[in-house]
């Protein structure tokens, strides 16, 4: 079986948020989608050992918000390869309380949808929550990230709980051409073993002000991880 064949199957991007006791939390999720219409049900999937499944399991109540393509990859990466346990990532953005209670995310977000859960299923390492939507909004016009543009556009990596996470090897470099015309040993790319994010020195890191050409060890010591802040102690050589 190739299972990459589920990688032609269409996602968005979102940042589902929840409550708890009165504290708030949210991640980062690929899988939500329409169920009904009359009335509006939504279904997201959520991996059992995150916090926001805590939360939503407790509240039994969740709100999406629909990211922009705009949205950097500092903020994805805070609320997809962080965890609410350590980080309150909610601080680190605007939002405003919903009808639910639950934390809307208002930055580089294009709509939201409050729900109230009505059914799950087990499906395994994930849960299905499936919510009667109770409001939704649209904040401004714009278009929507999908799944594919974060992967394609912005080099984005999944998380290894993610609904969709499929293990692979990555592809092996290829060699250089030395100035005298012989094969030449390519800079060293390095993972970040909190994201899987790739330091690739023939491309550098251009938003992070490091030049193409850069090798991992030549970067200051100060930089860290562009998708989720890890310093460069946390990257293995590839």
């Amino acid at each position: 079986m190739n299972v990459k064949a589920l990688r032609a199957l269409s996602y968005g991007l979102y940042i589902v948020t929840s409550i708890k006791g009165g504290k708030r939390n949210g991640q980062v999720v690929n899988t939500v989608f329409q169920v009904t219409s009359n009335p509006p049900h939504i279904v997201t999937a959520i991996y059992k050992g995150n916090l926001t499944h805590a939360h939503i399991s407790e509240s039994g109540v969740f709100a999406v918000s629909v990211l922009a393509v705009d949205a950097p990859m500092t903020m994805i990466g805070t609320f997809g390869f962080k965890t609410g346990r350590d980080v309150d990532k909610i601080a680190t953005v605007s939002c405003r309380t919903g009808t639910t209670g639950c934390p809307i995310v208002l930055d580089h977000t294009l709509a939201f949808l409050e729900a109230e859960v009505v059914d799950t299923l087990d499906v395994g390492t994930h849960t299905l929550f499936v919510g009667r939507v109770v409001d939704a909004g649209v904040l401004r016009e714009g278009e929507p990230m999908t799944y594919d543009y974060y992967h394609t556009v912005k080099g984005g990596k999944t998380p290894k709980n993610a609904a969709t996470y499929i293990s692979e090897p990555g592809p092996a470099p290829d060699p250089g051409t030395n100035k005298d015309g012989g094969i030449s040993t390519p800079a060293a790319r390095y993972v970040c073993s909190i994201c899987g994010y790739v330091y690739d020195p023939a491309a550098g890191d251009p938003d992070g002000g490091i030049p193409a050409g850069t090798a991992f060890e030549e970067l200051p010591h100060d930089w860290v991880c562009p998708v989720c802040g890890a310093s460069r102690d946390e990257f293995d050589r590839e």
